[in-house]
């Protein structure tokens, strides 16, 4: 339905390359966002949460983080190039209006990767600052994650009213991050971490609940289109359902965590599920409602895209590469679910005792 009529009103064909190629790179930028929040979320929340945990914890933290380190930064880089290359027309619109949120995102991903290699070369006595140059580098990524999603929510108005409206954004994306870096902390980890993780997800699971609903209602109202799009129909029945879904995934996130407070810590996969469901949910939320526009009411994914040449041989170069990222990918990303185990010490003193009863064997021949 949507296809026909995207198809009489541009007046393509819906076999024509320059109508299925944007489409295609379009889902395929939505599913790097999405990897990039899921997978790279609770990374960037854990770094958040070093800043409030006691310094003994924080080097296991991070610890924790290692093996997740370099394929993390794969998403972000990725999703530029891809919008970069695919959609050339409206990268200046874009930078034009999210220059400083995009800094900020720029300068707090490389604060995180020098403060975390940083970290491991260090001297013991340095590695604490770098580890809160981390968490400071992870601030600013959650942060600036919540300014441009705000900014884009509200169309690139500008005034004290915006304003506002991003700063409580930020926040609340902030928190959003903390709630997924704790939930998988709780996952990963037990003892004081785990207490700690439970208190810092139920302190967070309330502002992502209202970020959650902010984004939504003024998305809404915000754009007469976007509201139409929900309401008129029979959308207003889909609505329902991705209400109800939240509501669900944040009650069960609540009492999953005070459960863990007063009863028995099983089931520590459920917050953590329960909190990518909820970044989902929303994240497709989002995409329906600015679908097909790059820029709302401005720009659309055929305004913005490249020659059909040009995204030809894009798409060649992704056919080839997205299947080695992605054995890749899963390869790393299999074991970030269930308890973390350190690794069992090699048995050095077994050795070292045969090697001694043998010498001593030896010196009593001898003797």
């Amino acid at each position: 339905m949507i296809v026909d009529t995207l198809v009489e009103l541009l007046g393509f064909s819906a076999e024509d390359p320059a109508f299925w190629m944007p489409l295609v790179f379009m889902g395929l930028l939505f599913s790097i966002i999405v990897a990039a929040v899921v997978l790279d979320g609770f990374d960037i929340g854990v770094g958040c949460l070093t800043l409030f945990a006691p310094a003994q914890m924080r080097p296991r933290m991070l610890a924790l983080l290692g093996p997740w380190r370099d394929a993390n930064e794969f998403w972000l880089f990725l999703g530029l190039g891809v919008f970069i290359a695919a959609f050339p027309n409206a990268w200046g619109a874009v930078m034009g209006q999210l220059y400083a949120p995009l800094c900020l995102l720029a300068l707090g991903v490389l604060l995180r990767t020098v403060a975390f290699e940083f970290r491991l070369r260090s001297p013991i006595g340095m590695q604490q600052r770098w580890i809160i140059a981390f968490g400071l580098g992870s601030l600013m990524t959650a942060l600036s994650h919540g300014l441009l999603l705000a900014r884009v929510v509200v169309a690139y108005r500008t005034g004290g009213g915006y304003l506002a409206y991003s700063l409580f954004v930020a926040a609340c994306c902030l928190a959003a991050y903390c709630l997924l870096g704790a939930t998988w902390l709780i996952m990963r980890e037990q003892g004081a971490i785990r207490l700690l993780a439970v208190f810092w997800g139920r302190r967070a699971v309330r502002w992502t609940a209202a970020g959650a609903v902010a984004v939504s209602v003024v998305l809404a109202f915000a754009n007469t289109g976007v509201f139409l799009k929900w309401s008129d129909g029979p959308q207003w029945t889909l609505v329902a359902l991705l209400w109800l879904v939240l509501l669900l995934c944040f009650v069960t996130i609540e009492l999953s965590l005070q459960r863990m407070v007063t009863h028995s810590d099983r089931m520590t996969l459920l917050p953590f599920s329960a909190t990518l469901v909820t970044m989902l949910v929303v994240l497709g939320g989002l995409f329906y409602s600015f679908f097909p526009y790059l820029v709302l009411d401005d720009i659309t994914i055929w305004d913005g895209s490249a020659s059909v040449d040009s995204l030809r041989l894009i798409l060649a170069a992704a056919v080839v590469a997205m299947p080695v990222a992605l054995i890749f990918n899963i390869w790393v990303y299999w074991r970030m679910f269930g308890l973390s185990r350190p690794p069992e010490p090699p048995a050095l003193k077994q050795a070292d005792s045969r090697q001694q009863g043998q010498a001593d064997h030896h010196l009593q021949s001898s003797r």
